[in-house]
């Protein structure tokens, strides 16, 4: 079963999270979430464990818990949302005075609309 951990310390390693965990069964992943650029931790991660009412228990007692003096917060890991790529992109096709035809769209009015005051 797969546990979402949030409000994790920045120093918390993924050792120090497994090991809290292993006292409810076995846990057979620990990820702790990093920024892609910084490769500091973001302050979540993801806990997988073998049995799921050895899950459940280590859900219900460790929520709200302190690790290293940070209340965690655990809950199951929702499914990862995925996303249907027919709606024109991000933000729909409605780029207003801007004309265009949709595609990647978005939010862009307020820099068309200035472009066209210029041009009067």
């Amino acid at each position: 079963m797969n546990i979402y951990v949030g409000n994790l310390t920045y120093e918390a390693s993924e050792a120090d999270v497994r090991q809290v965990f292993e006292t409810f069964g076995e846990v057979t992943s620990v990820k702790i979430i990093t920024d892609k650029y910084t490769g500091q931790s973001r302050g979540i991660g993801f806990v997988e464990m073998a049995n799921k009412k050895d899950a459940l228990t280590a859900i219900s007692d460790l929520n709200g818990k302190e690790l290293k003096g940070r209340a965690l917060k655990v809950n199951e890991a929702q499914p990862k949302k995925t996303y249907d790529n027919n709606g024109g992109g991000n933000g729909g096709g409605n780029r207003s005075f801007g004309g265009g035809n949709g595609g990647g769209g978005g939010n862009r009015g307020g820099r068309d609309r200035d472009r066209q005051r210029r041009s009067w």
